[in-house]
């Protein structure tokens, strides 16, 4: 059986790089017409690197973006002089 190829259209593309990690932002439309944010991360660990993904889909982006909102003003709020 031939595998299909599900066609991704790519809306934005944002990376971060953070020391020894690197932040891949990327904001997808899937086959059916939904936007979605794909969060991939990518740390070096050794010789070898690692990698994380979340995906936040269209419908999910406003509760998401609240608590990620609320941890970033802990974080400000809470910050280490190490962390400065």
């Amino acid at each position: 059986m031939e595998q299909q190829t599900i066609q991704r259209k790519e809306l934005f593309k944002e990376k971060v790089t953070a020391g020894s990690r690197t932040y891949f932002f990327d904001v997808k439309e899937s086959a059916t017409g939904t936007m979605y944010l794909t969060i991939n991360e990518m740390r070096k660990s050794g010789d070898k690197n690692e990698y994380n993904r979340i995906l936040v889909f269209e419908d999910q982006m406003v509760a998401f973006t609240e608590g990620f909102k609320k941890v970033y003003g802990f974080l400000k709020e809470h910050k280490t002089e190490t962390a400065a």
